[in-house]
């Protein structure tokens, strides 16, 4: 087995638990001196930073939401003068309010470093050449991608998403030999090849990087069996660290959490009781290296289970079993969280206040989702054109609210099964 950092990576469990401990309380003074909210927050309970001795201590403290983020907007979370902070992200979930994080030189060196661990896992080395097909910009995974493969050294192509036909001519020319992108853009990429009359076989193509969104066994097997390669899943939050949080190794039983720079938690979602390994529930993330965005408990969302045997690639950090979607009825669409309750709002802000329905499907290997919206009075036109400029409208502030692009269509009543339900038809 090959490790990038094997000393932390294979470190046995007395001492690992040792350093996660003293990271803990560093991060927990650093967030009660320098957020005002975590100073409440530790006050309205009665908790000091230093009550906390041991790493089972941590479930006395409150648990960070998104609302409580959003409250915070834009530099109120921050523990670090806004001078120190050298990059800014945002999720990408667009909701009511926007949210921002920060990371410090040293953050984003950390950051590189265990995507680096997660890319090293795979399989990549330094005579990889790597292209990089999640988007750039706001958005984390491209930028976490990039700094990695870049540290380890491989050939990096940032050719971020779209122009999927150059993309085929880029893996053919440039002699591609690992794919990192989300596994609905890995189908895109498939169904471009065979267009193209392209015999995958014949690419250079290796290893295949997944992220930002949740992998299936057939979606894995399907994109194994199309591209020819292996695939590899990730996870990471945008709020937390994404990509960078846990990674496939290539032993492929769960994902490795890097419990060096994360404690993980798995909680009952409605008691907030810590769940036994095994046991499905919300994933809650505590930073314990983030200088300028130190996040405590904080509930992600996200559904998994910590598994409780060895690895045998003889990592001895703790795996999360998979991910099985979500605690409330978001969803993502060409890797970007879209929840209902905005998507209602935006209606709303249009004038619209009608029961609506979410459809998201798969037309050949194009993720496409749409809104349909039930027929009443104000929402019928006699005049087409005036229909047609009407839904124009609402798909404008659709794509700017969401960050995505939605059709909009208006159905009978018939067709609509509950205000704000979401109909996912992909395989």
């Amino acid at each position: 087995m090959t490790y990038f950092d094997p000393v932390h990576e294979t470190m046995p469990r007395e001492e690992l638990d040792v350093l996660r401990l003293e990271r803990l309380q560093s991060t927990l003074n650093r967030a009660y001196l320098n957020v005002a909210h975590y100073r409440r927050a530790f006050d309205d309970v009665g908790i000091l930073p230093e009550d906390i001795m041991s790493i089972d201590d941590l479930q006395s403290l409150p648990l960070t939401t998104r609302e409580d983020i959003e409250a915070n907007y834009p530099y109120d979370m921050f523990a670090v003068p806004l001078r120190e902070v050298v990059r800014m992200h945002r999720p990408s979930a667009k909701s009511s309010k926007p949210v921002v994080t920060g990371y410090t030189r040293n953050d984003l060196i950390n950051w590189a470093r265990l995507v680096a661990r997660y890319m090293v896992a795979s399989g990549v080395t330094k005579d990889d050449v790597v292209q990089i097909a999640f988007r750039y910009g706001l958005l984390s995974g491209g930028l976490g991608m990039h700094a990695a493969a870049e540290l380890i050294g491989a050939s990096v192509i940032p050719t971020g998403v779209g122009n999927t036909a150059e993309q085929i001519m880029i893996m053919q020319d440039y002699l591609t030999t690992v794919l990192a992108c989300t596994p609905r853009y890995a189908l895109v990429l498939m169904d471009t090849v065979k267009q193209m009359h392209v015999n995958p076989r014949a690419l250079r193509l290796k290893t295949g990087i997944m992220g930002g969104e949740p992998l299936s066994l057939e979606l894995r097997k399907e994109i194994e069996s199309g591209l020819g390669i292996e695939v590899f899943d990730n996870y990471g939050s945008s709020l937390v660290m994404g990509p960078g949080i846990a990674g496939e190794c290539q032993a492929h039983e769960g994902l490795h959490v890097y419990e060096d720079y994360f404690i993980a938690e798995v909680i009952d979602p409605k008691s907030l009781k810590r769940l036994d390994p095994g046991e499905k529930g919300e994933l809650v993330i505590t930073t314990l290296t983030r200088e300028a965005y130190p996040l405590i408990r904080y509930r992600t969302g996200d559904i998994t289970s910590i598994m409780e045997d060895s690895c045998p690639c003889g990592r001895t950090h703790m795996r999360l079993s998979g991910f099985y979607g979500r605690v409330d009825n978001s969803f993502k669409v060409k890797g970007i969280m879209v929840n209902p309750s905005r998507i209602e709002q935006i209606l709303s802000e249009q004038g619209v206040d009608t029961r609506f329905q979410v459809r998201v499907y798969m037309e050949g290997a194009k993720e496409l989702s749409e809104v349909l919206l039930e027929v009443k009075e104000g929402l019928f036109f006699d005049e087409m054109r005036a229909q047609e400029t009407f839904i124009e409208g609402i798909e404008r502030a659709m794509y700017a609210g969401l960050g995505v692009r939605m059709k909009v269509k208006i159905v009978p009543g018939t067709v609509i099964s509950g205000r704000g339900v979401v109909v996912d038809e992909r395989p």
